[in-house]
């Protein structure tokens, strides 16, 4: 009986310790999740926008979730048809868990260099603008990422876990040609640039 209790002691501070060495790798995994799930949701909808050929409309709610809004034609009796953007996105994806829109004290800008100083903790940078441009952020019909008004916007959206910066990451998004990518930290941040890798 001594040995059998001796052997489940033993069994159980391998399993802790295992756990406790297990944790970084699993917090690496849930960013990449989640940052592999930010640029599918953004591919999915510059694919949308061009084999629809109608606006898609993007906004970053809160810290945690992305969604979707397509632009429907109405028509009016005397008029000429308009485009109104519809008034509940048709679709809402939530990033993985633990993870969240969010910069790191002494993070850099990517290399692509599309957000310029870093100052806001949010983590979405478009058109210069933290959060975005007030106008809003498209995807037209040609592929391109524009704000509102139809001017091209690049940006980047970071993201990672609360208090580990090892855990940072990127997706960036060039307006003119719709190109999305995304960048891993090796956290060495230093000169604007520094620390990330694809």
């Amino acid at each position: 009986m001594v040995e059998l209790v001796v052997v489940m002691v033993i069994i159980l501070v391998v399993s802790g310790i295992a756990i406790i060495q297990l944790q970084p790798t699993w917090q690496q995994l849930e960013v990449n999740a989640a940052t592999d799930q930010v640029k599918t949701v953004l591919r999915e909808a510059r694919e949308l926008s061009i084999s629809q050929r109608r606006t898609i409309a993007i906004q970053f709610v809160g810290t945690t979730e992305i969604e979707l809004f397509q632009y429907q034609i109405q028509y009016t009796a005397l008029g000429a048809p308009t485009q109104v953007i519809s008034s509940t996105p048709f679709l809402t994806v939530p990033i993985g868990n633990n993870v969240s829109f969010m910069t790191f004290t002494g993070e850099t800008d990517t290399p692509d260099q599309f957000s310029g100083t870093i100052s806001a903790p949010g983590g979405i940078y478009f058109g210069g603008v933290a959060g975005g441009p007030p106008a809003g952020m498209e995807f037209q019909s040609d592929g391109t990422f524009t704000d509102g008004n139809g001017n091209p916007i690049n940006g980047t959206v970071f993201l990672g876990v609360t208090n580990l910066p090892k855990t940072a990451r990127a997706v960036t998004v060039l307006g003119n040609t719709g190109r999305i990518k995304s960048w891993r930290t090796t956290s060495a941040w230093g000169a604007s640039g520094a620390g990330w890798s694809l």
